[in-house]
């Protein structure tokens, strides 16, 4: 028999990365919210890399932030160490990436939602949803709470039917030895919803006094301070090194001997893992050729000896992880303190969603993050906070906010998830944005601020900042076409020093930036600098002007991508009367339900000869005289 715990407005199940971020946009939008968690204790809890960011994932976290989000301003008070990466490389590939303090940041995560008056954060196992009328209105809890609500975000993660693979031992589990959920799975299955198994793993974790580190490589942290939040203005300098050894031949031959030992190899594995983070297993039988792998080396925090070992996830029992580690140089007398394992979960095939994320067939239930077959904290927090703010918008009255492709990273994982599915855990990869150059660590708030303003996430004092630096960048950009640089002496051997061709002639200081060879700074030298302006802004103008063409070019093509866009699906569509289209494109069509032609277009198995036929069809007003 179960009693009345309440009403509110949204209800987020999970409090991991992508559960905190969807509570906190909910509460803050002005969405009465409820966070239910298997234990208060691991809130935004990392049970794998104790990092955050990196190519892709870095962009990520600046545009959550962007937005109003909370994962960039944690980890700029939690990390021990932090690097720029790609430096050398162009800005479209260039991304921010730190080493976490594990239980600093589950602190100062756990204090930002204890402190948002809108938000209650509660303990509590869901086991059902309440669905009446086909509509989602609620949850009930193993304690036979039930909790009544407008709409419900499902973010449990790896959590649901968790089962940890070591060796042959195998038992329930959710990451960490924690609880798992079972009946909401269950439940999901009940009600209609497609599920699929994935697995993820983890490798040991080593005590940091029996590591030699001189027999290792060190990899400081940048000096020059960096930070993922905007709004960051005091930053960490005593940062903790990582360090940087390898697998030699002695590591694959403990492997390889001992191959039919491991859940991965053994047939005990069922779910599929991910690609872009395979165990070293996967690595010795992928990569035989390969006489070495990296292994980083990375301290989990600043109270604690617990290294994690980056690059030997593994499922392999435990009595063969101790050979193996000891066999990596620099961990010869290295001890254990958390054995290495794979966990196995139940995800929801993700074509079953709307952009919004919210599910096609339950209305008022949303999911996000590993639920939704991702893998990685960055890409949970972002699907966390469009859900929050999507179900929010439904309670309010407001308009669903749906990022594109050209916008956003965010964009680009939504799209990629509910077009086209995943049959593996998904990763963003800047490969995976066609308009990656647009979409660089530099600009997240030019592109997105103006949005997380405009649906309250954003407030005020931080939105006239960010409008005073958009207005700083234009009119520096502006001073800089109309001052003349003329070719003399010391502009000359700047110019040469620069590897650069010296000047003939008088140009303007906007053009002659547009060089390779040249920085702002160096232009900066040439002409009387502009003292009103920060570093920040100076990246921003160096940037547009240096590749301003190339960026002329991706917009043209953005612009092409955004009239398909335009061209919407009606929701009464019947796929069955457009004559013409493939028997698999007709499926995947009824199966997706695409809002736009663009979206179609972006589904795995619809060919341009299907989408062509769909345009005309459409067009011609079909579907208004069948709806008739």
């Amino acid at each position: 028999m179960t009693y009345n715990a309440g009403h509110y407005d949204v209800i987020v199940i999970g409090a991991g990365h992508a559960g905190v971020e969807a509570g906190l946009a909910a509460a803050r939008m002005g969405a009465k919210t409820l966070m239910l968690t298997l234990n208060l204790d691991m809130i935004a809890f990392m049970p794998c890399n104790p990092s955050l960011g990196g190519p892709a994932k870095g962009i990520v976290v600046r545009e959550v932030d962007a937005l109003g989000g909370v994962m960039a301003k944690v980890i700029d008070k939690a990390h021990i160490q932090m690097r720029m990466l790609n430096t050398g490389k162009g800005p479209a590939v260039q991304a921010l990436r730190a080493q976490a303090d594990k239980p600093i940041y589950i602190k100062e995560m756990k204090h930002v939602i204890e402190n948002e008056k809108n938000l209650t954060l509660r303990q509590g196992m869901v086991e059902r949803l309440i669905v009446e009328d086909g509509v989602c209105k609620g949850v009930v809890t193993e304690t036979k709470a039930a909790y009544s609500a407008e709409t419900v975000i499902i973010t449990t993660g790896t959590f649901m039917r968790g089962k940890v693979l070591m060796g042959d031992l195998e038992y329930e589990s959710g990451p960490n030895n924690q609880r798992v959920s079972v009946k909401l799975s269950e439940h999901l299955e009940e009600l209609g919803f497609e599920l699929t198994r994935f697995k993820t793993g983890t490798p040991p974790r080593v005590n940091s006094h029996t590591i030699d580190y001189s027999k290792t490589e060190i990899q400081p942290g940048d000096e020059k301070p960096q930070s993922f939040s905007y709004e960051t203005t005091e930053f960490i300098t005593d940062q903790i090194p990582c360090w940087l050894t390898y697998t030699n031949e002695f590591t694959h031959q403990v492997i390889n001997e001992n191959l039919q030992l491991s859940a991965m190899y053994s047939g005990m594995k069922r779910g599929t893992g991910p690609r872009y983070c395979p165990s070293i297993e996967d690595k010795i039988v992928r990569f035989n050729d390969k006489p070495r792998h990296q292994i980083f080396l990375e301290p989990e925090g600043r109270d604690t000896e617990e290294v994690y070992v980056q690059g030997l996830s593994t499922s392999l029992p435990e009595s063969v992880q101790h050979e193996m580690v000891r066999s990596v140089e620099g961990l010869e007398n290295a001890e254990i303190m958390r054995a290495g394992y794979a966990i196995e979960y139940d995800a929801l095939v993700p074509t079953q969603l709307w952009p919004t994320l919210e599910t096609k067939k339950i209305p008022g239930l949303f999911t996000a993050g590993q639920i939704n077959g991702t893998s990685g904290y960055e890409e949970a927090a972002a699907q966390g906070i469009m859900a929050g703010i999507n179900a929010a918008a439904k309670v309010l009255g407001k308009e669903p906010v749906i990022l594109d492709r050209s916008q956003a990273y965010i964009g680009v994982l939504i799209d990629d998830l509910v077009t086209k599915g995943t049959n593996e855990p998904y990763r963003l990869l800047t490969s995976r944005a066609e308009y990656r150059l647009l979409l660089r660590h530099d600009n997240a708030d030019l592109r997105l601020t103006e949005i997380g303003h405009d649906i309250g996430l954003i407030p005020e004092k931080r939105y006239a900042k960010f409008v005073e630096k958009k207005q700083m960048v234009e009119e520096e950009k502006k001073r800089l076409g109309k001052i003349t640089i003329k070719p003399n002496e010391p502009v000359n051997t700047i110019m040469e020093d620069a590897g650069a061709t010296p000047l003939k002639e008088a140009i303007k200081a906007y053009d002659l930036m547009k060089r390779p060879e040249l920085s702002y700074d160096l232009v900066e030298k040439m002409i009387e600098a502009n003292t009103e302006i920060s570093a920040e802004v100076k990246e921003q103008v160096g940037i547009q002007i240096k590749y301003e063409g190339y960026i002329k070019k991706a917009n043209e093509q953005v612009a092409r991508m955004l009239k398909m866009e335009d061209k919407k699906i009606p929701d009464n569509i019947d796929y069955s009367q457009i004559s013409g289209i493939a028997t698999e494109a007709r499926q995947k069509l009824e199966k997706v339900r695409p809002l736009s032609v663009g979206q179609a277009s972006r589904i795995s198995g619809v060919n341009p000869a299907d989408v062509s036929i769909l345009l005309v069809y459409i067009e011609q007003g079909n579907i208004a005289r069948i709806a008739n």
